[in-house]
């Protein structure tokens, strides 16, 4: 089947965000649930005229409520490095490893006693749901990863394919000949580690091997995933019952275009969700 290259580019989506896309929230209110007490706790300090002596205080009575400050700060760590003219330190917020005067310091100067004491903040739990939100949205990478891998495997249940028997997710190389007996060391991965497959797929007289993907914005990447994917192609066609197909979509393909031309030209199952929706699985 002919195709024309820059017809099929002019179809690439430029998003395929669905609403829980943006923001996990289920995640956020779990992870400042389980903080909830400690930030209730160090609500006390909001407002207070001696912060530095309250603060000492209850943290020498909840030295738990320490763990809550990698969080006030957008940390993901119980350990923060700070230095400056005073020297460097390793603050350890699980398990305190410095004195509460090195903590106070802290506290001091990332702006934290500021933040509490000038009332800038009203309720640390809100405060923090906040913060968790936007922590949250760096998340957004991986979820349009699995974008992409939802949506064609909806495609693929459509079909009629069941999962777990005549359809597989990440399967490695090794697990493909373990279940079916086909050799398939030909497919070397540009010497990278084994490969694994998105979906495999199993018919009465063909395994299929899919990739999926949707790059919304350009990069580097593109271009690596081009050339792989095209050797994966070239490579899969000298295997006997076995077909790679790749299903990938994106705006950001623009910027790559004549890389995945190229694979595009040489490569007999590569496609788009218009090709999805118009039953490509059904047709292959």
């Amino acid at each position: 089947m002919n195709r024309d290259f820059n017809l099929w580019l002019s179809e690439f989506r430029d998003s395929i965000a669905n609403y829980g896309y943006y923001i996990d929230f289920k995640k956020v209110y779990r992870n400042v649930d389980s903080l909830k007490v400690e930030l209730n706790i160090l609500n006390s300090l909001i407002g207070s005229k001696d912060i530095e002596n309250e603060f000492e205080c209850l943290v020498t009575k909840y030295p738990e409520t320490l763990k809550c400050i990698p969080v006030l700060l957008a940390v993901r760590s119980n350990e923060i490095y700070a230095i400056d003219a005073d020297g460097e330190y390793i603050y350890n917020f699980k398990e305190p490893n410095l004195t509460i005067d090195r903590y106070k310091e802290f506290m001091r100067k990332t702006g934290l006693f500021d933040l509490l004491s000038n009332h800038i903040v009203n309720n640390l739990v809100d405060y923090a749901t906040g913060v968790e939100t936007g922590l949250d949205s760096n998340g957004r990478k991986n979820r349009g990863g699995h974008l992409m891998e939802n949506l064609v495997e909806s495609y693929i249940q459509k079909a009629g394919f069941l999962k777990g028997k005549t359809y597989f997710k990440e399967m490695y190389i090794h697990e493909i000949t373990e279940k079916w007996g086909i050799d398939l060391s030909a497919i070397s991965n540009q010497g990278k580690m084994e490969k694994r497959f998105d979906f495999v797929i199993k018919t009465d007289d063909m395994i299929y091997g899919i990739e999926t993907n949707f790059y919304a914005s350009g990069g580097s990447k593109l271009n690596e995933t081009s050339r792989s994917y095209k050797q994966i192609s070239q490579e899969a066609e000298t295997i006997d019952g076995f077909t790679f197909v790749w299903f990938t979509d994106g705006k950001g393909w623009n910027s790559a275009k004549h890389n995945l031309e190229e694979t595009f030209d040489v490569m007999n199952h590569i496609y788009n969700i218009n090709d999805l929706e118009n039953g490509i699985i059904e047709t292959l």
